[in-house]
């Protein structure tokens, strides 16, 4: 059975609790990327997608200079290396997101999306599984 460190991407921009959302706006663009682990040092402290951009930033009219503190989402579900892509997959659609940052300890090493298990070509049910029931409508909440 495939393992988590088998399909996700060690290679993750992150940003700090020192960038504004302008910053992580244009870092998000810049990496064509919709989600970005926000990190202290190695430790994982929070993420912020394009979605909590909008709806916690541009929606409330907060600027530019925001700290990311105050937009990034900081309640993660995050999975291990050592866990099996089932595991993760079946975390995605429990709670209906589409990123899981990696962790060691509490030390970002990496992050697996819904697309990994595409790209890996997992076994096709869990992936379309996993993405429909992500798709599934929430009542309205930040998704992550």
């Amino acid at each position: 059975m495939q393992k988590v460190r088998d399909i996700m991407s060690d290679e993750v921009e992150c940003c700090t609790l020192l960038d504004n959302v302008y910053e992580v706006a244009v870092k998000m663009k810049e990496w064509n990327v919709g989600a970005i682990p926000i990190v202290d040092g190695e430790k994982l402290v929070g993420m912020i997608t394009d979605r909590d951009l909008v709806i916690r930033g541009i929606a409330e009219k907060k600027p530019g200079s925001t700290k990311v503190e105050e937009v990034m989402s900081d309640d993660l579900i995050t999975v291990t290396a050592d866990m099996t892509a089932k595991e993760a997959s079946d975390l995605m659609a429990e709670h209906q997101i589409r990123r899981l940052p990696v962790v060691e300890g509490k030390n970002l090493i990496g992050i697996v999306s819904l697309g990994d298990f595409a790209v890996r070509k997992m076994i096709d049910h869990q992936a379309g599984k996993a993405l429909s029931e992500i798709s599934e409508p929430t009542g309205g909440e930040v998704q992550h």
